[in-house]
């Protein structure tokens, strides 16, 4: 699996700022509605939920909130990049602007743990993450997130 399986170009955007994490929810709902036609509302109360159960803002500036829902048939995902960080509630207590928010049919079992571990490896990486800060473009930003990552060979 690879990212290229999880995002299409629509569901990567950069925003100036977010003034909470509620909003940035609001914002996720309404990109995965354009993007994959989810419903918006669905999508929202789905990460709220999730949320509810401990923090997704895994540290560094990075968040990653996901739900399972009904009526899905593939995993998907989306990625924000904020220009002004926002308040999180993060483990590390650090705001957060790099978001990868990934939705799951609620049947999809490890498969959905899979992806959030694709995920999680690929935003770990500090050169990805410098990458990701340093451009405003979505199409940039996609590009990076969905190039291959060849494993590393010792040296």
């Amino acid at each position: 699996m690879d990212l290229s399986k999880l995002l299409v170009p629509a569901s990567v955007r950069v925003m100036s700022q977010l003034t909470s994490k509620k909003r940035l929810f609001q914002e996720l709902g309404e990109v995965a509605a354009q993007a994959y036609g989810l419903t918006a509302a669905i999508a929202i109360d789905g990460l709220q939920e999730r949320e509810s159960l401990g923090p997704t803002g895994v540290g560094n500036g990075i968040a990653l909130p996901h739900a399972r829902l009904e009526n899905l048939d593939k995993i998907t995902g989306l990625f924000i990049r904020l220009e002004k960080p926002l308040d999180y509630e993060s483990v590390d207590r650090q705001p957060v602007d790099l978001i990868f928010a990934l939705f799951a049919p609620k049947d999809s079992g490890v498969d959905h743990l899979k992806a959030l571990a694709l995920v999680s490896r690929t935003m770990r990486d500090p050169s990805v993450c410098a990458k990701l800060r340093a451009n405003n473009d979505p199409a940039k930003i996609y590009a990076i997130l969905t190039e291959s990552r060849a494993p590393q060979a010792a040296a």
